[in-house]
């Protein structure tokens, strides 16, 4: 595959034809043992078979809060969306997980419910935005707030309080249950997943993507770097490599799914609106290859679909996926 190096500014395109829904089922490899039996693999990233509702909580990526992540490497999806001024947040799902810390956790807004409805999610957060938080009510989403709910602690790191929030799986799941929330789910899942590798480089129109550099603002960019050896992406951020905070590992990731919306500012604090009910075109990106795909989400409770260019839709690798939905016009490079 002949190396490929650009800069491209992706805009929101629509497409149609995308009516099918995800199936949730895994491509499970099968391999023959020593006595030529049949061995059937399994992913690892989720139980296939737990009937848990997911959780997701909303995790702080203000410049003073990044040294202080943590957890993410536990999430089985990550999105991240830009909030006001230009500050991104991520929003972290998780399965079945047991982690003791989990943070900087901070404040909901609008259209991350969008993903926590196609999740089927319990949501953790602290505090919100106006709108944010009446839509929580108007939706009917069961959730832990900080504001009024005791899963949480302050951790005494030299910056702003509103930075020092972590919690646990273990006070996460105690407040779910004292509040009598649903803890299991029916729906799929929202990715389907192949338990043997996916040679993402015998794709149709696949290019190379040992960097994948991602512009949200002049406050935000990231950058994964892909690591051959152990076969996921390394997370910068504004030109740092980040660690979890506290195992010092570096954030890593399997799969990314990049698309493109429109954003506007909707009230004199600076929140942000997105344009990210409807469909276009991004990018599937796994070990060190990307190829192009369509997206389309019909409604704010609907599954976002991912599909290949001929209708496909997409099987992702064993591993966590971060999902990041960039501004419309800015910049996308992919070498």
């Amino acid at each position: 595959m002949k190396k490929l190096k650009y800069l491209l500014l992706v805009g929101l395109l629509c497409v149609t034809g995308c009516n099918e829904k995800p199936t949730d089922q895994v491509v499970n490899g099968n391999e023959n043992d020593e006595n030529n039996n049949v061995v059937e693999e399994k992913i690892s990233i989720v139980d296939m078979d737990s009937k848990t509702r997911p959780i997701a909580v909303m995790i702080n990526n203000h410049k003073s809060a990044q040294p202080y992540q943590t957890g993410l490497n536990d999430a089985y999806i990550v999105y991240e969306m830009v909030v006001e001024g230009g500050i991104t947040r991520m929003m972290a799902v998780f399965k079945d997980s047991t982690i003791s810390n989990v943070g900087t956790i901070r404040s909901a807004r609008p259209y991350y419910l969008d993903y926590v409805l196609e999740n089927d999610a319990l949501y953790v957060h602290f505090g919100g935005s106006y709108k944010a938080l009446d839509e929580i009510k108007t939706l009917g989403i069961n959730n832990l707030n900080g504001m009024a709910d005791n899963f949480y602690w302050r951790e005494n790191f030299p910056v702003s309080t509103e930075h020092t929030v972590y919690s646990s799986m273990e006070k996460i799941n105690n407040t779910i249950k004292r509040k009598g929330y649903r803890t299991e789910s029916s729906e799929n899942l929202l990715l389907n997943y192949s338990a043997k590798e996916i040679d993402v480089s015998s794709l149709s129109d696949s290019i190379e993507a040992n960097d994948v550099k991602i512009v949200y603002s002049s406050y935000q960019t990231n950058e994964f770097v892909y690591d051959a050896s152990s076969k996921v992406y390394k997370k910068y951020s504004n030109g740092t490599l980040r660690t979890d905070n506290i195992t010092k590992e570096p954030f890593t990731v399997k799969n990314i799914i990049t698309y493109q919306v429109n954003n506007y500012t909707i009230d004199s604090y600076g929140c942000q609106a997105l344009d990210n009910i409807g469909s276009g075109y991004g990018y599937y990106i796994s070990n060190g290859y990307a190829v192009k795909i369509t997206w389309e989400k019909k409604s704010r409770e609907s599954k976002t679909i991912y599909k290949y260019l001929d209708g496909t839709i997409i099987t992702v690798n064993d591993g966590n996926t971060y999902i990041q939905i960039q501004p419309k016009g800015q910049t996308l490079e992919i070498k």
